[in-house]
């Protein structure tokens, strides 16, 4: 049973016999002395996907839910639903967009490294891999020249999803963006 300061983003918990993942963990440590670091943590409701914040101390203890955690490959859009394939046995798992709120803009055809929380064999969600490589389908022209340190413009990749890149980079040319903030960081 781990406690709140052991804690990772995509661990799975039980919170009021409901199984919820971890998508954000902050920790905020107090001024004065003697008083206890606390941790904001924000947690999806694994079967109805409404999102909880907690605040809490570290040594608050969690139960760990039972649940099996599966690699798979995104494979295609069927109208609102997203199809899952597993790595292992080529099985298909499919989830509905409103699962997928925030991590629709990362996923690419063949974007592997993705796991799958099964809960009694049904998907519930996917926890994405830390950073995704994608193309840049749009933006200002680079500047010859400019260093890695200077300004940003925007660039419009694929999916839609805009990130700040540095003002050297092309149209055309492939980036690692973070899937946890959508920040960029740097070529592939």
């Amino acid at each position: 049973m781990p406690k709140a300061s052991e804690l990772n983003r995509g661990d799975v918990v039980e919170i009021n016999g409901v199984p919820h993942v971890v998508k954000h963990l902050e920790s905020k440590s107090p001024s004065s002395r003697g008083a206890q670091t606390l941790y904001k943590i924000r947690f999806n409701n694994l079967l109805n996907g409404q999102k909880r914040d907690e605040s809490v101390k570290g040594d608050s203890v969690f139960n760990l839910a039972d649940f099996q955690r599966v690699a798979v490959q995104f494979s295609y859009i069927d109208d609102t639903h997203y199809i899952f394939m597993n790595v292992d046995d080529y099985s298909q798992y499919s989830l509905g967009v409103d699962v997928l709120e925030g991590q629709l803009e990362y996923l690419i055809d063949g974007l592997e490294s993705i796991s799958a929380l099964l809960i009694e064999d049904q998907i519930v969600g996917i926890d994405l891999p830390q950073s995704v490589t994608m193309e840049i389908t749009e933006t200002a022209p680079g500047i010859k020249g400019a260093s890695a340190s200077a300004r940003t413009k925007p660039a419009t990749l694929g999916t839609g999803l805009v990130v700040q890149v540095p003002e050297y980079i092309e149209q055309g040319e492939s980036i690692k963006v973070n899937t946890s903030d959508g920040k960029y960081m740097g070529r592939a």
